[in-house]
């Protein structure tokens, strides 16, 4: 057994302390904390120990490396640490950080660099702040491939542990129950779905395909905004009997499924779902309409130069009716559905629409184009 107690060589000190401090994070883990462990040091001898226990103690502050400051306080009775080097497995967060220059620590040592919350150069570097009165030396990286290996463990264990007791999510908490879009039936062809993209990553997407009998008829895709869904078209479908008419509900909307997770929810992602989806459907070219929240989407969707987009347009919006606004709230029957359009910024309920007029005059541009062809337009 090692004896801490006892004056360890200076050219041994990093390796033999993190060490330590391995030992303290490993316990952290077999509690069932993120696996962090730290010592405090001074001249050559062990002062203090502290390992992660915030969940244990419900305490915020009970990172490893503030458990050992407290205790090498208390050990020294003073909570000024002249001389004394803290090693830690993990490079410290900024609470950890201000700590340690608070303390007036000599030096800190740290193991694996944290690119999501480390403030000793990883994030931010508060020990090189030059206004500081008090400059603490860092060392970074000692041992900080098993300090990471500790650390990746124990979050694989946990992620394996979560897919073994997931329940399958209520289709009610994915996607909006069917009788909240009954007022709107008549008024609205039926929905295909597909659920099948590599994008989609198994999450349904509804859409209405209006597929005339003509496979030579010109693909139009009408693009509805971060406050509506396909419902937007509903006036202008009749308006077209010579176009092959594709309006989807963006995942997040309408019918489709709705994840929850704000960060699914990107132009670029959705640019890549529908071009996956509509080189499925073989189309290979395209005119757009569609609401000017999207025009980005458009813009991510033409790099691809997969399917080609012929032309596009920003359609004219009018004002929401009473039962308008109602089918723009019917999709969102609590605030679990909304992940979407919070995301993309949308600002409460859409006072959006294409109204007949707005419709019968985009058709007539439509039918326009189709017999003069023009290039892209602008999204």
């Amino acid at each position: 057994m090692i004896d801490h107690a006892a004056p360890v060589p200076p050219q041994a000190d990093d390796a033999h302390w993190m060490a330590v401090a391995l030992a303290q994070a490993r316990e952290a883990a077999a509690a069932g904390e993120v696996p962090v462990g730290a010592v405090v040091v001074k001249d050559g001898a062990l002062l203090a120990t502290g390992r992660n226990s915030p969940v244990e103690t419900h305490d915020p502050s009970a990172h490893a490396e503030v458990n050992a400051l407290r205790a090498a306080a208390a050990a020294l009775g003073n909570y000024r640490l002249d001389g004394c080097t803290l090693y830690v497995t993990l490079e410290p967060c900024a609470m950890c950080s201000g700590a340690m220059l608070h303390a007036r620590l000599a030096r800190v040592v740290y193991g694996a660099a944290d690119a999501r919350t480390g403030a000793a150069g990883s994030v931010v570097d508060l020990f090189a702040q030059p206004l500081l009165n008090h400059h603490t030396r860092v060392t970074a990286g000692v041992a900080a491939d098993a300090c990471g290996a500790l650390l990746q463990d124990f979050f694989r264990g946990r992620r394996q542990a979560a897919r073994d007791v997931a329940q399958p999510l209520r289709d009610d908490a994915l996607r909006t129950p069917e009788p909240c879009f009954d007022a709107w039936r008549e008024a609205w062809p039926p929905t295909a779905t597909i659920a099948d993209l590599p994008s989609l990553a198994g999450w349904r997407m509804a859409y209405v395909d209006t597929q005339p009998p003509s496979a030579e008829a010109p693909v139009l895709l009408a693009l509805h905004g971060w406050g509506e869904w396909g419902f937007l078209f509903r006036h202008l479908l009749p308006l077209l009997p010579g176009w092959r008419v594709l309006v989807p509900d963006l995942i997040g909307f309408g019918r489709s499924d709705k994840p929850k997770r704000a960060a699914t929810h990107t132009p670029a992602w959705h640019a890549e779902v529908l071009r996956e989806w509509l080189q499925r459907l073989g189309v290979q070219q395209l005119a757009v309409v569609h609401h000017p929240d999207t025009g980005p989407l458009v813009q991510a969707l033409r790099q691809h130069g997969s399917p080609r987009i012929t032309a596009a347009w920003p359609i004219d919006l009018g004002q929401a009716d009473a039962d308008t606004t109602r089918a723009w709230q019917a999709p969102f029957p609590d605030r679990g559905h909304e992940a979407a359009p919070r995301a993309l910024g949308a600002r409460g309920v859409s006072t959006d629409d294409l109204d007949t007029g707005a419709a019968a005059r985009l058709a007539a541009r439509l039918a326009q184009a189709r017999q003069s062809p023009v290039g892209y337009s602008g999204a």
